[in-house]
């Protein structure tokens, strides 16, 4: 049988201790009523018996102590709820055990914004790593040294697992289940829980936000510029006349800021204003395209797909309740 150990951090979230002991005991139910014997042995293990979960409205109670579970095979550490770096210092006692349990042969896997909790073992550095598209930035800036994959739902490397946004998770529990178990059994768990095993981006469900989070005024100038301006054709030799500095100065300095080249932020401005249109009007693709200063049809569509990973047509349909009832 194999040990699932479920952290219950402090300032975890409830849902990402409950969903995966649900799942994997329900598991073991599905296993046992097709004749075979259950494949997991499920631990809610923290440095308490009693922990607050979710802000202080909720408590979980432990199974183990952490200095009681010597070895095991699955560390699963929840998502986090609340100012990360307050958290992560809640949980500092927590990170030896993690990385002890890695290192005796441990897979380990974190949810969703886990990752901040994992990744302050210093076992992501120098491997990817996926979480919450709203803390990429956050998450860039406390670990420069691990290479985020932006809008990925699950990434695998090295033994250590992790997924995107919020219910993300469940596709990453999912890919667990089907790697110890099979594909078979994997596939009826998603059907008693209604998730989409196969979904494999969440970057339809991210919002762009700026990223003004710095410092550098001349950069953010150029930033506003572009977002008042997008219907029109704008040139990085114009920025950087704006900002009154060379091409190649204001490239770097606008990268460095921005965690974007200058020619991906004006793409994903545009794309941006392009979702919030097919959302909220009844507006055709090519009055959209416009709109955003795009006047090649092709151009457009391959944009808007590589940054959501849906066609324009796909993510009007699936967001807008207009075009839905018409």
């Amino acid at each position: 049988m194999m040990n699932v150990s479920i952290l219950v951090p402090e300032h975890a979230v409830m849902q990402a201790i409950a969903d995966p002991q649900y799942l994997f005991s329900t598991v073991n139910e599905i296993r046992k009523a097709a004749g075979h014997q259950p494949m997991f042995n499920v631990q809610l293990v923290g440095l308490k018996k009693e922990v607050k979960v979710n802000g202080g409205l909720f408590s979980v109670t432990t199974s183990h102590y952490l200095k009681e579970v010597i070895n095991t095979d699955l560390v699963i550490i929840p998502a986090l709820f609340g100012d990360m770096k307050t958290a992560i210092a809640s949980n500092e006692k927590a990170l030896p055990w993690i990385s002890e349990q890695y290192s005796n042969g441990a897979e380990v896997a974190s949810l969703c914004v886990g990752a901040f909790l994992l990744a302050s073992t210093g076992l992501l550095n120098g491997k990817k790593c996926s979480t919450h598209w709203g803390f990429q930035n956050e998450f860039r800036e406390m670990f420069p040294d691990v290479e985020v994959m932006e809008g990925s739902i699950i990434t695998e490397e090295s033994r250590i697992y992790s997924s995107g946004g919020a219910n993300s998770y469940w596709n990453l529990l999912l890919h667990l289940v089907e790697k110890y178990t099979d594909r078979q059994t994997a596939i009826l768990a998603s059907k008693y829980f209604a998730i989409d095993i196969d979904r494999q981006s969440q970057s339809a469900f991210a919002m762009f936000q700026g990223q003004k989070n710095h410092n550098d005024e001349a950069i953010k100038k150029a930033q506003e510029f572009i977002e008042n301006n997008i219907e029109e054709k704008i040139t990085i030799e114009a920025l950087s006349a704006l900002s009154s500095m060379g091409r190649r100065s204001f490239e770097r300095r606008f990268k460095i800021a921005t965690n974007n080249s200058v020619l991906e932020y004006i793409s994903r401005v545009k794309i941006e204003l392009a979702k919030r249109n097919f959302e909220t009007s009844r507006k055709n693709i090519n009055e959209v395209m416009y709109d955003v200063g795009y006047t090649d049809t092709k151009a457009f569509r391959s944009m808007f797909k590589k940054i959501t990973g849906l066609t324009p047509i796909e993510y009007r349909n699936k967001y807008n309740k207009m075009v839905m009832s018409s």
